[in-house]
């Protein structure tokens, strides 16, 4: 299993609980070996093995760093900037993940308004 796969199914789920309009507009794709949710054609969380991936918005970054279970992306031995990996304590509640994909979705309405 290259990635959580039960991971996915729960953020599969959980993005049935947002705005229908929202919901529509994410799609799947394979990346870092793993798989990216893309809201509008921009990423917003995905499952790198058994961690998720968040971007984050850079005013929150430093909050963000601040929470247990949580640390840069460093996909490439090299932090990249507005992305974080959760480990699974941190996505463990239904409550937990969603907070992360909202804040994921928060990243890419941003990006998409620049």
């Amino acid at each position: 299993m290259p990635y959580n796969e039960d991971l996915e199914y729960r953020l599969s789920q959980a993005i049935t609980w947002l705005p229908k309009e929202v919901a529509e507009s994410i799609t799947k794709k394979k990346m870092f070996g793993g798989l990216a949710f893309l809201y509008k054609g921009k990423m917003t969380v995905g499952v790198v093995k058994d961690e998720l991936m968040c971007r984050v918005v850079s005013g929150k970054m430093e909050e963000v760093l601040a929470r247990e279970h949580v640390r840069p992306m460093d996909f490439t031995n090299r932090p990249m900037k507005e992305f974080v990996f959760v480990s699974g304590e941190g996505y463990r509640t239904e409550e937990q993940l969603q907070s992360w994909l909202e804040l994921g979705i928060e990243h890419a309405e941003h990006a998409l308004r620049k």
